[in-house]
């Protein structure tokens, strides 16, 4: 990772994070959050491939592990964050570049990582972690995502192609006037 990309990483990720912790989890919404913070890392993940989507993803689970005391064992949301980076640069190199594939990418991950932490939590006996919560957490964590993506990720994209213009590998269709 270039020191360009580790400095965007790092103007983006930190306030994500900043706003999930200190306003988006304490908004009385039912059933879950948004998840601000996986939102912006799928975007760079995006872009930047699988390699970096890891490592981003690692770096902001442990972070949310580490300001969110009494959350779960340190390295859970780290786990679940690196796999979900991952996943997000992996998918999106072998995929046909639309909006729909975005939607669709977020609603997919968003799932998935409410699933890992759910699985991660019943492994080390996390007595939060029941199939009805998780049944009640799931469809709401996924619609908050999905309803914020159209606000996040494409910007996130923009900016992390703007910092390496090389970087071609994702674009979202833009209608251009000739």
């Amino acid at each position: 990772m270039s020191p360009r990309h580790a400095l965007l990483a790092a103007a983006l990720l930190l306030p994500a994070l900043l706003l999930q912790n200190v306003l988006l989890w304490r908004l009385p919404l039912p059933g879950a959050t948004p998840d601000l913070l996986l939102l912006v890392m799928i975007g760079l993940a995006v872009v930047w491939g699988p390699r970096e989507g890891a490592l981003l993803g690692f770096a902001s689970g442990l972070a949310l592990d580490l300001i969110s005391p009494g959350d779960g064992p340190v390295g859970q949301w780290a786990l679940v964050f690196c796999l979900a980076g991952w996943v997000a640069g992996r998918v999106a190199d072998g995929v046909e570049r639309s909006a729909i594939v975005v939607l669709v990418l977020v609603a997919g991950i968003a799932a998935g990582a409410v699933v890992v932490y759910a699985l991660v939590g019943g492994f080390l006996s996390d007595p939060r972690v029941s199939w009805a919560a998780l049944r009640s957490v799931l469809p709401w964590a996924v619609a908050y995502d999905v309803l914020l993506t159209p606000f996040v990720v494409p910007v996130v994209i923009g900016l992390a192609r703007r910092v390496d213009p090389r970087e071609r590998r994702y674009a979202l269709p833009v209608a251009v006037a000739r």
